[in-house]
């Protein structure tokens, strides 16, 4: 009598690339890096808050085909660190609740649409989609039960997870921190650090220079009176 036994299924792969580039041009480039490091830097102190760019997510396991690498993710209640792919089911099965696409020339409204689907059907909580070329604007939905709701005015509206705040400014988009401040480009964090320093080196030589005026003054005081003990006169009478 002779015994069959099955052998295991093959391991899945999940690749760590989709083959796609991360951006069409460099406005579109700019933005990513843009949206993901001022949010990252938003929660550096929270470690319980992975955020990341052109990253792809797998929400069902066994399945490498369903996937999508959104341009900007942020997942609560994942810990921080590099992944090669967010995997939903090695997540603690936390889908990133937020989501940011930014459009590109490259991009067509069906694939967006297939794109929304994609972040409904699996939970993400709020998904946005920037589009940078003047006149440029933001779509965005917020979850409401199942579905996605579209946000009827995303002029001055805040992201309920994250605390941003979207302005459209002539034709311009601005995102703002929480505490008002806006959301600035990597080269102007490098300008406003720039320019922080110089103001404290700044402060800290002109503070040096008053530190050795009132040496001079006290070392000129001693001298007088001294000069005064020399003649007969006590200094603290006068």
């Amino acid at each position: 009598m002779s015994s069959i036994t099955n052998a295991p299924p093959p391991a899945v792969h999940y690749p760590d690339s989709d083959g796609q580039p991360m951006a069409d041009n460099t406005l579109q480039f700019e933005w990513i890096v843009t949206l993901q490091g001022n949010i990252d830097l938003m929660f550096r102190d929270r470690a319980d808050v992975f955020v990341a760019g052109d990253h792809l997510i797998y929400p069902v396991e066994g399945t490498a085909d369903v996937r999508q690498a959104p341009d900007v993710y942020v997942a609560f209640g994942r810990p921080k660190g590099h992944r090669g792919s967010y995997k939903v089911f090695e997540e603690d099965h936390v889908f990133p609740q937020v989501i940011f696409e930014v459009w590109s020339p490259g991009n067509r409204f069906s694939q967006m649409e297939d794109k929304r689907d994609f972040y409904e059907r699996y939970g993400a909580e709020e998904y946005y989609i920037v589009y940078p070329e003047f006149p440029a604007h933001v779509d965005g939905w917020v979850r409401k039960g199942e579905q996605f709701e579209r946000i009827a005015d995303m002029n001055g509206y805040t992201s309920p997870r994250l605390g941003i705040r979207f302005e459209l400014q002539r034709g311009n988009i601005a995102v703002y921190h929480p505490d008002h401040r806006r959301f600035l480009s990597y080269v102007e964090l490098g300008a406003l650090q720039h320019e922080t320093q110089v103001r404290a080196e700044a402060a800290e030589q002109n503070a040096e220079q008053e530190r050795q005026r009132a040496e001079q003054e006290r070392q000129k005081a001693e001298r007088l009176a001294a000069r005064l003990r020399e003649l007969g006169v006590d200094p603290d009478t006068l």
